[in-house]
């Protein structure tokens, strides 16, 4: 293993081009940190495509050809731990039109962010399997919402074994402790409950088809302390940039871990990559997986009144106003909505992503990780890739997504 602590820059890559990035100018590979192809991680599935983190995604994620399969895991009532990205159920399930749950609608702080819903650990995994995954993106499908149930981390360990047999490659998982101080003060720790799944699996190595992330620091030092032998990566998050300076800014519930607002702690995730932060990771995680922005960071075009320009006439000061730290950082945007500037047609956008993929992936990078967002959408097309040079010598290793883009957004807040 080399000394080095790898790095994981999150971005996300579209699933289709699983067999695209594996080969350099000359045909040749990649290279990578290990010299092997690139992976492409499904983050929460196809979720482009499909009701995300729900297994008929993981399916459609695996036939698109992604490598590994990430979720989020949260904690039902009873103690079992399921794949959501959030605790609050009416974000990503039909449980609005459940009326026998209609009393348990109510307003909590999640890690220190006031939220109004259904949670989790109200409902057993019984009840839970009576609610339908819905998509979280209103410009995604929505013709399967409802359709498709949640799923287990034990279901999602099954499958993935299963469909590695099927199709005669590794299927690989990346589960998060999504929550984990959140979850431990209302006594259901989901720690423990990882580390046995994975150990009764067989997975509990570092050459295990797996990786365990978190945002919080504590989760995978307790993990690490309690013997869990997998890779981990710790993820390190921002909540926007200002475009008129370009600074990263810091609000909740993305400004710091919350076990760090807990104890008082007023540091913000940006100390975990300065040196010193960086040799503290080292000491109980493989990798990091950081906001894009703390690698390349964006401007805006400013007015005379010293604010940024709505560039694109949209009603809307965002990203899309923005333009790149480097020059050849192509920008690339979803397809819904009519977003992309000059749309592509399939081919197209597959063959400008390999272009790319061949003639500007930085030096060294060897992952392709999953990309976060919560609350703020913004609009990448698929099968478009993004070009990035100069990283600085720390970075040598690139984070995974889905049905998106090589190199586009990625934040916790989705």
């Amino acid at each position: 293993m080399r000394i080095r602590l790898q790095i994981a820059l999150v971005a996300t890559a579209a699933l289709g081009l699983a067999a695209c990035g594996s080969t350099g100018p000359s045909g040749g590979r990649l290279a990578t940190l290990d010299g092997q192809p690139p992976l492409v991680i499904a983050h929460r599935g196809a979720s482009g495509y499909l009701p995300e983190q729900t297994l008929e995604a993981y399916a459609r994620a695996v036939e698109l050809g992604a490598d590994v399969i990430e979720m989020d895991l949260v904690s039902t009532r009873d103690g079992v731990l399921i794949a959501r990205h959030d605790p609050n159920l009416a974000i990503s399930t039909d449980v609005a039109k459940h009326p026998r749950f209609a009393t348990r609608k109510k307003t909590v702080k999640v890690d220190g962010e006031t939220q109004t819903g259904w949670f989790s650990h109200d409902f057993t995994l019984a009840e839970i399997k009576t609610l339908g995954a819905i998509a979280t993106d209103p410009e995604r499908p929505q013709e399967y919402n409802g359709k498709f149930k949640v799923a287990t981390f034990q279901e999602i360990i099954d499958f993935a074994k299963a469909k590695s047999k099927e199709t005669g490659r590794t299927v690989a998982i990346y589960p998060e402790t999504k929550n984990p101080t959140y979850f431990r003060d209302l006594g259901l720790p989901m720690e423990d409950k990882v580390i046995a799944a994975l150990t009764a699996a067989g997975w509990n190595s570092k050459t295990a088809p797996v990786f365990v992330q978190s945002f919080e620091p504590g989760s995978l030092k307790y993990m690490k302390a309690k013997g869990l032998n997998t890779k981990l990566v710790q993820l390190i998050d921002g909540d926007a940039i200002d475009l008129k300076t370009g600074a990263m800014t810091y609000a909740v519930p993305v400004d710091r871990p919350y076990e760090w607002t807990k104890a008082g702690d007023r540091r913000n995730f940006d100390v975990m990559v300065t040196p010193a932060g960086l040799a503290e990771i080292k000491t109980y995680a493989d990798g990091i997986g950081p906001w894009k922005r703390y690698i390349v960071s964006i401007k805006g075009s400013v007015g005379a009144d010293g604010k940024p320009l709505d560039v694109n006439n949209d009603g809307k000061i965002n990203d899309a106003d923005a333009t790149l730290g480097l020059a050849d950082h192509a920008r690339g945007r979803r397809a819904q909505g009519g977003a992309l500037r000059a749309p592509l047609h399939l081919p197209q956008r597959v063959a400008a992503a390999r272009g790319r993929l061949r003639q500007g992936r930085p030096q060294g990078i060897r992952h392709l990780l999953p990309a976060r967002r919560r609350r703020r959408v913004h609009r990448f097309p698929r099968h478009r890739a993004r070009r990035a040079r100069g990283l600085p010598p720390s970075l040598r290793a690139l984070r995974v997504c889905p049905a998106g883009t090589v190199f586009a957004e990625a934040s916790r807040k989705a």
